[in-house]
């Protein structure tokens, strides 16, 4: 694996409410984590803190004891999401400034050329494969469900004034049922985990000329290229190049 991670607070917040976790090529796990907080002063960048090292607390103790076929690995990656949305939860009703807080959560598992995926939200995770990128997740957001219902078109999503409103985020309530799905993942296969702070700014056809152009340099352009377009947002990446045979 090659891997590439990288956080900015953006041109336009006080804070960067982003959170995020990447293994490195020698760790026993490839476990990759992007969170974007919300809530409150200081709610959302606990809320995301909390949540990416609750995940990669959960999947690293409990990953050599489970068996590692698809449906064992998808149910791990799902049993640490809902850990990660208790503990927000209750961090959230013990302290009455942080009622309300919660975040996004891309999780990605490597194993076996495969990527087990956990997701909730609106950040996004992406895989790039020859010559074409496809998005792995579905916005949990409200315009995503307008464009589902023919209401407005994808372009019209894009401008949108309701465009940041969630329909589903972790850690605002007790319980919450985070998309779980099995991509494979071979060789030169390209992911890309990132927080709406970047694809709000850049499009999908600029995201992949960026990372294919020089994936060495590709999350400092990629970071460039949205803070160029108004930096609106937090903005995290990360890449993973899978370079195993």
């Amino acid at each position: 694996m090659k891997v590439f991670a990288k956080s900015d607070i953006g041109k336009a917040r006080e804070m960067n409410q982003d959170a995020y976790y990447a293994s490195q090529p020698s760790d026993t796990v490839g476990l990759y984590i992007v969170a974007d907080g919300m809530g409150g002063y200081n709610g959302g960048e606990i809320a995301s803190t909390i949540a990416v090292t609750a995940t990669k607390n959960y999947i690293e103790t409990n990953f050599a004891e489970t068996e590692h076929t698809k449906e064992k690995l998808q149910e791990l990656v799902k049993n640490a999401i809902e850990y990660a949305n208790m503990l927000v939860y209750e961090k959230s009703k013990e302290i009455h400034e942080l009622d309300g807080m919660g975040t996004t959560i891309e999780v990605v598992l490597v194993h076996n050329n495969r990527a087990y995926i956990g997701h909730i939200g609106d950040s996004r995770i992406y895989r790039i494969r020859k010559n074409f990128i496809r998005k792995l997740t579905t916005d949990h957001s409200y315009v995503e469900k307008l464009v589902k219902d023919g209401t407005i078109s994808r372009d019209e999503a894009l401008h949108h004034p309701k465009k940041n409103m969630l329909t589903k985020a972790l850690g605002c309530t007790s319980f919450v049922e985070p998309d779980i799905s099995v991509k494979g993942f071979l060789k030169d296969d390209i992911l890309v985990l990132t927080s709406d702070g970047l694809t709000n700014m850049i499009s999908d056809e600029e995201l992949y000329n960026i990372v294919t152009d020089n994936i060495e340099v590709a999350t400092d352009k990629l970071i460039d290229k949205a803070n160029e377009a108004g930096g609106l947002d937090n903005i995290t990446v990360i890449i993973v190049l899978n370079k195993n045979n």
